[in-house]
């Protein structure tokens, strides 16, 4: 498959190209600054770019079999930046030839699962106030994806964590999994990658955890 990643210079971004590269895609990763992106390969074109202009974008998107986005807040201070890049995608991606899109949420974002313990919903509620205005975003962010006319997968993981790949997690679509409290970015990206041709995950929300 041809297929475009932003926010290619993070975590979930890196692991996104790094994993479709091994599994024989070809990949045009879309970054900020080349200097900060480590991955190489035979079938990998880099594309620069700050994402202001959705039409300077509008080559990076078109004619590929899905684009894949790891764009997001890195701390509360950048809250709302999922939101703005984001559209510029979309806006990229309209009349581009290509409609599937994946990107990555957040848990929170998602319901409360049956069955969640009292701890459980205890700690959410902390960390839902505490970073209240990057849930905002990210819901603004899946309110424009529902609005427009690609077909787009929302991935909301958990906290995030650096361990390496398994490929062994739960998933539920249009929901969480109970008691979900981690994911490693390397199988988020793992997910991400797995859903393209997955028709369930389409226009819905997908809550993956171990």
């Amino acid at each position: 498959m041809k297929l475009t990643v932003f926010g290619a210079t993070g975590g979930i971004g890196q692991e996104i190209v790094r994993q479709a590269l091994d599994a024989g895609h070809e990949v045009t990763a879309v970054v900020r600054d080349p200097a900060r992106f480590t991955v190489t390969g035979a079938r990998l074109d880099v594309f620069r770019s700050d994402l202001s202009d959705p039409e300077a974008l509008r080559e990076a998107v078109a004619d590929r079999h899905a684009v894949l986005s790891g764009l997001g807040a890195r701390s509360r201070a950048d809250a709302g930046i999922a939101t703005r890049l984001t559209r510029s995608v979309l806006r990229a991606m309209e009349g581009s030839g290509t409609r599937r899109l994946l990107v990555v949420s957040a848990a929170p974002v998602g319901p409360v699962p049956d069955g969640q313990g009292v701890a459980d919903k205890a700690v959410l509620a902390i960390v839902n106030s505490v970073l209240k205005d990057i849930y905002a975003d990210l819901r603004a962010m899946e309110a424009d994806l529902a609005a427009s006319a690609t077909d787009w997968t929302s991935v909301r993981p958990p906290k995030l964590t650096d361990r390496p790949v398994t490929g062994r997690y739960r998933r539920v679509v249009g929901g969480n999994p109970p008691r979900g409290r981690s994911l490693a970015r390397a199988d988020v990206a793992h997910a991400m990658l797995a859903m393209i041709d997955d028709p369930a995950t389409v226009k819905q929300g997908v809550g993956v955890a171990y």
